[in-house]
C-alpha cells in the first residue's frame, strides 16, 4: 500500500519552502523600487518624479491606493461657490461677493497649510522606517501621491488668489499662516485657562480638607490637656487641710513669741525705774 502521510509531508515542506521564496523575492523588490524612489526624490526634492523612473506595476497601483489625507472640505466649499449654478426659474446664477470668494480662498489656503505641516512632518519619519523595511511600499506610494497632490494645489491657489487681486497669491499663504499661528495660540491659552481651573478647584478642595483635619487636631489636642473636675476638687480639698494644719502648728509658737516679747517690754521697763 502507498503511504499517503509519508508523501504529504515533503509536498507540504516543499510548498511552504516555495511560498516563503516567492513572499520573500517580492518583498525584496518592492523595497528596493521604494528605496530608488526615495533615492531620486532626495536628489531632487523640489522637482517631480518622471514616469520613466517608475515601474508599471507602480504607476497602476499608485492610481488604486487610498489617498492620504481626508476630503477637501474647503477646497470644495470654494468651487462651489465660484461654479454656483442658477437657481429654478432663474437664468443666471446670483453674482458671489469678492470678498466672500477671498474669506473662501483664505480658509482654503489655511487648510494647505495644515496638510504641508504634516507632510514634512511625517516625510522623515516615514522615509527612515522605509530604509528599515518597517513599513511597505504602498505607503510610500501614497506619501509621494500626496507630496505631488499637494503641490499642484498650492499652485492653484497661488492661481485663484491673482485672478482675484493682483499680486495676492505672494502673501496669501503669509496670511493664511499667521490665522493658523493665531489660532494655534488660542487654543493653548484656552487649555491653559482650562487647567487653571481645574487647578483652582483641586485646591480648593485640598485647602478644606487641610483645615478640616488641622481643626480636628486642634480639638484633640485642647480636650487631652484640659484637666478633670473631680481631680481639680481634691487637690484644692487637700490644699486648704494643709494650710488649717498650718495654722493650727502655729498658735503656741506665735503664743510664746508673745510672751518673750511681753517679758522684754517688762524687764526694759524695769530698767527705766532703777535709772
Amino acid at each position: 500500500m502507498v503511504d499517503w502521510v509519508g508523501l504529504v509531508i515533503p509536498f507540504a515542506y516543499l510548498g511552504l519552502l516555495i511560498g516563503s521564496l516567492a513572499t520573500f523575492s517580492s518583498l525584496y523588490r518592492k523595497r528596493k523600487a521604494g528605496m530608488l524612489l526615495l533615492a531620486n526624490q532626495n536628489a531632487n526634492p523640489l522637482g517631480t518624479l518622471h514616469a520613466s523612473t517608475q515601474t508599471k506595476w507602480q504607476i497602476a497601483k499608485s492610481t488604486s491606493l487610498e489617498p492620504w489625507f481626508g476630503p477637501h472640505t474647503a477646497r470644495d466649499i470654494y468651487l462651489s461657490l465660484l461654479h454656483i449654478e442658477p437657481g429654478p426659474g432663474q437664468e443666471k446664477a446670483p453674482a458671489v461677493p469678492d470678498s466672500i470668494l477671498k474669506a473662501a480662498l483664505l480658509q482654503r489656503a489655511k487648510a494647505d497649510i495644515h496638510r504641508v505641516l504634516a507632510i514634512r512632518n511625517a516625510k522623515q519619519a516615514l522615509s527612515t522606517l522605509l530604509q528599515r523595511g518597517s513599513v511597505g511600499d504602498d505607503l510610500w506610494q501614497r506619501f509621494l501621491r500626496a507630496e505631488k497632490e499637494i503641490e499642484a494645489e498650492l499652485r492653484d491657489v497661488v492661481e485663484e488668489a491673482n485672478a482675484l487681486a493682483t499680486n495676492w497669491g505672494n502673501t496669501i499663504f503669509q496670511s493664511a499662516n499667521e490665522m493658523v499661528n493665531n489660532e494655534a495660540l488660542r487654543q493653548k491659552v484656552a487649555e491653559i485657562q482650562a487647567q487653571g481651573k481645574a487647578d483652582r478647584e483641586w485646591w480648593d478642595q485640598e485647602r478644606a480638607t487641610i483645615q478640616s483635619n488641622f481643626m480636628k487636631e486642634l480639638d484633640e489636642n485642647s480636650g487631652a490637656g484640659a484637666p478633670k473636675p473631680n481631680a481639680t476638687t481634691g487637690v484644692e480639698k487637700g490644699g486648704s487641710d494643709e494650710d488649717a494644719v498650718l495654722v493650727e502648728g502655729g498658735g503656741p509658737a506665735a503664743s510664746g513669741s508673745a510672751a518673750n516679747n511681753s517679758s522684754k517690754g517688762g524687764t526694759s521697763k524695769k530698767r527705766k525705774g532703777k535709772k
